[in-house]
């Protein structure tokens, strides 16, 4: 989605991708203010997706990787320059294949690895997110609840609640 489409409030989605190891798969950004820093992968929202769909659509994107959704962690909100509120749902996935193939999106990214937390945490190159989700435990979160309809009136087309 091009920023101008956007407006002034931003949804985004990052994807915490752990494996059987215990390694999270981490992308090292060509561009912003990430810019050679390792980050989860991420990216926004599209009209016609609910978060959870945003965030498996990107981690794929950028890194080859199938996940599945297992739970909401967190969500990060900021206002940029006093005009541009920016969000993010942070969501922990699973990889669908036990060892998959990383094939980073090189338009966005300069590499794709998986990495211990152990070690992001001592990384100066590592983003800010990844050093605080490092500190956490992330068997905490919120679950989704699905098939539930608040009322035909609001017209959804699809309805999810995420909660602890």
């Amino acid at each position: 989605m091009a920023r101008e489409d956007r407006g002034n409030v931003w949804l985004g989605v990052a994807g915490l991708v752990e494996n059987y190891k215990g390694e999270w798969l981490v992308v090292k950004k060509r561009y912003g203010g990430l810019h050679g820093r390792w980050s989860l992968p991420a990216g926004f929202v599209n009209r016609n997706e609910t978060v959870d769909q945003a965030v498996l659509r990107e981690v794929k994107e950028e890194t080859g990787v199938s996940a599945t959704v297992l739970k909401m962690i967190g969500f990060r909100s900021g206002v940029i320059q006093n005009k541009t509120s920016d969000n993010m749902a942070i969501f922990l996935l699973s990889p669908i294949e036990k060892e998959p193939i990383l094939q980073a999106q090189l338009s966005e990214l300069y590499e794709v690895i998986w990495a211990h937390p152990s070690k992001l945490i001592k990384d100066s190159d590592a983003s800010v997110m990844l050093h605080e989700l490092a500190k956490k435990t992330i068997d905490d979160g919120f679950q989704t609840i699905e098939g539930i309809n608040p009322g035909d009136v609001f017209g959804y087309t699809s309805y999810k609640l995420f909660i602890k």
